[in-house]
């Protein structure tokens, strides 16, 4: 019953000990913290960098270079955006150099809604860095997803870019990760005992790490249909895939069928999955939390009406973040801001409502 958290901790793990990771680093990254939400905590290879997005990110490209894999924390999306003419030449690396020169490189960053964080610790990457070609980009909904995902961006050649949903980071996962402890009280409190550094003084602190941790991958590109439905497909990533969950429990309680799909990848992602899934109900709703305009979730609008538009009952529809600079404080000020349960479930309704 690992937490993301500690999903992404243990895949860490495996990757220095396993995947030839050599240096995991950020702001905070190494002890005595071990990361803002604990990501890095115990890990033989992290170390703390100084405050400086740009130096992080250039520290990870130049060790990229030199052939060490690395893996580099932004300690909050908010702060990465000085440092996209960086992203730029990492993503472009390959391509300019026609496939000489590999950045084994990933980079991890929390992101989104979800802890109150206001205007500083609350935005969104996803569509930003979807614009950056050249980098592989993961966002997980839940732990096993999360170690899959990381173990996968551990074995690319190439940048890949982790959005770890902060919201979601000490969520417990319901599927066991292989090598964990099994999924009982008793079990996640072994986990605990074994993977979380103690409160107060850590100088001694040492972790005891699962003994059976593998190389589970969750394969770039492959999304995952967590229900089948027949009126409308729903799809989304991150944050949101819970509370598209749940809305999809509740509206089946009033005859409308609900199919929801998590990209888990947003490049390269499974257009298979979403195309074949839309083609079965006529009908579809993009969801996350990143700021309406300019969109991920309108980018795949656009190529659902140019590749599916005789197939469609009701035009397709975007669930996401108010085009605002910011998000709210306050709890009504946050929930005013980003997609909520009561907004997916509006949307959904009104979509399978409309007759072709």
């Amino acid at each position: 019953m690992a937490t993301l958290a500690q999903a992404i901790r243990m895949a860490l793990h495996y990757g220095e000990t396993h995947l030839g990771v050599t240096d995991i680093f950020g702001e905070d990254v190494g002890p005595p913290l071990g990361g803002v939400f604990t990501v890095t905590q115990g890990l033989k290879t992290s170390w703390n960098s100084p405050l400086d997005e740009r130096g992080i990110i250039g520290a990870a490209m130049g060790l990229a270079m030199s052939g060490c894999r690395s893996v580099a924390e932004i300690q909050f999306c908010d702060y990465i955006y000085n440092t996209i003419d960086l992203l730029k030449l990492a993503g472009n690396s390959c391509w300019a150099t026609n496939g000489d020169w590999n950045l084994p490189m990933t980079v991890m960053t929390p992101v989104g809604s979800g802890i109150r964080g206001s205007i500083y610790h609350s935005h969104s990457f996803d569509a930003t860095m979807t614009h950056i070609p050249g980098w592989k980009i993961v966002m997980p909904s839940n732990p096993l997803d999360a170690y899959g995902l990381m173990i996968a961006c551990l074995k690319d050649p190439n940048p890949t870019m982790y959005l770890k949903p902060k919201a979601l980071l000490r969520v417990r996962g319901l599927d066991q990760i292989p090598g964990e402890p099994e999924l009982t009280p008793e079990g996640e409190r072994e986990l605990k005992e074994r993977i979380d550094a103690p409160l107060g003084d850590r100088s001694k602190w040492q972790p005891r790490w699962p003994e059976g941790l593998t190389d589970y991958t969750v394969p770039l590109g492959e999304g995952r249909r967590l229900r089948e439905g027949a009126h409308v497909s729903v799809v989304s990533y991150g944050r949101t895939i819970p509370l598209c969950v749940k809305v999809a429990e509740l509206l089946e309680g009033e005859g409308v069928s609900v199919e929801v799909i998590d990209l888990r990848t947003l490049w390269p992602y499974d257009w298979k999955m979403i195309s074949e899934s839309i083609r079965k109900t006529g009908r579809a709703v993009f969801v996350n939390e990143d700021t309406e305009v300019t969109n991920f979730g309108e980018h795949l609008i656009r190529r659902t009406v140019e590749e599916l538009f005789y197939e469609l009952e009701a035009p397709p529809r975007l669930v996401a973040g108010e085009f605002v600079p910011g998000v709210g404080l306050a709890d009504v000020l946050e929930a005013a801001s980003v997609p909520t349960e009561q907004s997916i479930a509006r949307v959904i309704r009104e979509v399978a409502s409309e007759k072709a």
